[in-house]
């Protein structure tokens, strides 16, 4: 062993107790090994920083840019909500269907794109359910990463392989070659995951770092109006039938407040904001704020009927309408005003639902509780009109919910979103530009198109992602310089090569998955599959089963964050640290090797 492999060897070592240890950030251990490797002379300074021109760093943030272009314009959004109907607010069958779903995508696409556009869906799915997104988003890398073995295509160390053999003269493996057992892997991977994986992730919620915004349910606690939401038809002959909200006083009569209406149809998205001149009409949908007591005093009065207001109709209506809080300042000429002398419908478009004094909500009369300085309300109206709030100097905005921050600013762009995502796939799959162009292409036409604009797409960028995977690329290319991965190989196929074919299948699968944990697959496939033909073409057997051995285990890459940009990827969104990995990757490598060497004799005899 040369003094070169044994500086890479322990700079690896180093490299994996720091972030076992957890004590410095992850990209900033890798800023260090890649000063570390400049200083040392096995690369080239040039060498040591080549990964942050790497085409698998630049692919995966250009698939930052697509993804985001997903979120502004809906598309992520409700890409989760079908998720959300179909899988309930149960964490169990939410997986059952996403991961499923990855894999499948996964099998005819670059695994990290996968993962890459299912991010914001499953963040978008995790703050509508109240789910944990670190629960969710490692069995989504996981079943990535898997779906890679379903077919040729699906992973480059499926390729490798297969190019080899033909290089060698043989038969290379055909397009679903990898399918049975991959799929047989894909089950049990997913049941392993959905049952027990998940449970050995940590289970404190992760919120978003940058968002402190409380969510609407928040707001509604803090000032009394819990459970007060409800929706009202107007019956013919009704009162109501022709007037204004301001002609009935429903607010000072009945204390509810209005603001939004449905006009006699059964789409949601016909909700429309009830302003200071708009006139009711039979089989209008009220949707108001109120008492119990309140709203039964209204139906009866008005000729109007409660209908009931589902969970999932509640969250159709918060994509359009919602709350701010906003302060009175001390020169505002709301001060001394009574709500109904501030005539908030008709100044702001929205309506007053709650009012707190010295952090305590004030029971208000609408007709006589006067405003005073210092006063924060909570005022009800469509996300356009309160967007305008900040215009209005009377007014002081305190705090917008979350709801508000994680609306699509672009949703008229949703379906050219779909497309340029659609053309993306369609190309890269059918190999007609190669990934790194196609993903640059669309990440370019999502700012063009006005999908994402140029500010958006630059805060996409996740940086301890990006910095991650470009630190530690220079290891690898370390590890074949100084010939420390070869020195490895070769000494597994010294020590096992005569001591049959499924110890040294078992051998195989071994150092690829360990190797896979720390370098590239591709490189490691490169690696490790000549000497797997060779071995076997030294032992007169059939090199088939041994390749597919190198090929699957390559794709196991479950133990680390680095083990693949797919795990890079969900690090921050899902607050992992290195160990997380380790727990659950490790058991599932192990059901894989099992379910591998089981299948493989089976379907590829050893003579």
């Amino acid at each position: 062993m040369t003094p070169d492999m044994l500086f890479v060897f322990g700079l690896l070592a180093a490299t994996i107790v720091l972030f076992i240890i957890d004590k410095i950030r992850m990209d900033i251990v890798a800023l260090m090994v890649v000063v570390v490797l400049a200083l040392s002379g096995i690369i080239t300074p040039t060498e040591a920083v080549s990964g942050f021109g790497n085409s698998v760093v630049i692919m995966i943030a250009g698939l930052f840019v697509v993804g985001e272009g997903l979120f502004r314009t809906g598309v992520a959004a409700a890409a989760g909500n079908w998720l959300l109907r179909v899988g309930g607010d149960s964490e169990t069958r939410l997986l059952l269907f996403l991961l499923p779903v990855v894999a499948v995508l996964s099998a005819f696409m670059s695994s990290t794109g996968a993962v890459a556009l299912l991010i914001p869906v499953v963040l978008s799915m995790a703050r509508k359910s109240g789910m944990q997104p670190g629960r969710l988003l490692m069995p989504l890398a996981f079943a990535a990463l898997i779906g890679g073995m379903l077919t040729l295509i699906g992973t480059p160390p499926n390729i490798i392989v297969s190019g080899q053999m033909r290089e060698a003269g043989l038969e290379p493996f055909s397009f679903f070659d990898f399918t049975p057992i991959g799929l047989a892997i894909l089950v049990i991977g997913c049941l392993y995951l959905v049952f027990i994986g998940r449970f050995l992730l940590p289970s404190s919620e992760v919120r978003d770092p940058d968002s402190s915004h409380p969510k609407l349910s928040e707001f509604a606690e803090r000032y009394g109006i819990t459970n007060q939401l409800h929706k009202l038809i107007i019956q013919p002959g009704s009162p109501l039938t022709g007037k204004t909200l301001a002609d009935v006083g429903l607010r000072t009569h009945y204390e509810i407040t209005v603001f939004a209406i449905q006009r006699s149809g059964t789409l949601l998205s016909t909700l429309m904001p009830v302003l200071s001149n708009t006139r009711m009409q039979p089989l209008d949908t009220l949707v108001v704020y109120g008492t119990e007591a309140q709203v039964d005093a209204f139906a009866a009065a008005c000729m109007v009927r409660r209908q009931g207001f589902p969970e999932r109709e509640i969250m159709k209506v918060q994509e359009q309408f919602g709350v701010a809080e906003v302060l009175l300042p001390p020169d505002s000429t709301l001060v001394n005003q009574s709500l109904k002398e501030g005539r908030f419908r008709e100044r702001f478009n929205l309506s007053v639902t709650g009012v707190r004094r010295q952090n305590t909500p004030l029971a208000t009369e609408f007709a006589i509780t006067k405003l005073a300085a210092g006063d924060t309300l909570l005022l009800a109206g469509s996300w356009e009109h309160i967007r305008k709030l900040e215009n209005h100097r009377d007014l002081v905005v305190l705090e917008t919910p979350a709801e508000m921050h994680e609306l699509a600013s672009n949703a008229s762009k949703a379906p050219v979103a779909i497309g340029i995502m659609l053309a993306m796939l369609v190309v890269m799959t059918s190999g007609l530009l190669p990934n790194l162009t196609a993903i640059l292409v669309a990440a370019l036409a999502m700012i063009i198109t006005g999908c994402v604009n140029i500010n958006e797409a630059y805060r996409s960028l996740n940086a301890t992602s990006l910095v991650l995977i470009a630190g530690m690329l220079p290891l690898a290319l370390a590890m074949e310089s100084s010939g420390a991965l070869s020195y490895v190989v070769h000494l597994l196929v010294d020590q096992y090569g005569n001591a049959g074919p499924l110890l040294l299948c078992t051998g195989l699968f071994l150092l690829t998955s360990v190797l896979s944990q720390f370098i590239s697959n591709t490189a490691t496939t490169v690696l490790v599959a000549p000497i797997a033909l060779t071995a076997a073409q030294l032992l007169g057997l059939n090199p088939e089963p041994f390749m597919m051995v190198v090929a699957i285990a390559a794709s196991t890459a479950f133990a680390t964050p680095i083990a693949s940009p797919v795990n890079t990827l969900v690090i921050a969104p899902g607050n992992y640290r290195f160990v997380d990995f380790a727990k659950v990757g490790i058991p599932l490598q192990v059901l894989a090797l099992i379910t591998t060497l089981l299948l493989v004799p089976l379907l590829f005899p050893f003579e």
